[in-house]
């Protein structure tokens, strides 16, 4: 599964593929992509290679989608986690499905769950200084 979290929203968008290369990849970020057109688009991304394609960093270089990299074993600092632990909990925790098409069904009847009462991601790091450009001070040339 390809996903990615839209903080203004709170809605996931998802494509369930039988593989994860950089050719999904790709592909799911031209969705992204034809969905926001116009604006500029900022996606959290682990190290998994598929992400650090040069295909895939030249196209969103192109087509104004920046790529944000999290360190290594920083996974948790994604927000999208926390939300796939909660997809973990309610669609797959303790089932036996039976096919990958009785599986894909359960994760997309919880994420239509999901999308019907997202609300926006805004409470994340609201005591933090980087939220703001207040505390930064502006050097005058």
């Amino acid at each position: 599964m390809l996903a990615a979290l839209d903080l203004a929203t709170g809605k996931l968008f998802y494509r369930i593929r039988p593989r994860k290369r950089a050719i999904e990849f790709l592909a799911f970020l031209k969705t992204l992509r034809a969905r926001w057109a116009g604006e500029k688009l900022y996606v959290i991304c682990d190290n998994y290679s598929p992400h650090r394609n040069a295909d895939v960093r030249a196209w969103c270089a192109d087509n104004e989608i920046e790529l944000i990299y999290l360190p290594t074993y920083g996974s948790w600092l994604n927000w999208v986690e926390a939300e796939f632990a909660a997809l973990h909990y309610f669609a797959l925790g303790g089932t036996d499905h039976r096919s990958h098409a009785e599986q894909n069904a359960a994760i997309s009847a919880y994420i239509r769950w999901h999308n019907t009462r997202a609300e926006p991601k805004t409470g994340f790091a609201t005591d933090s200084p980087i939220r703001t450009w207040t505390h930064y001070p502006v050097k005058a040339a």
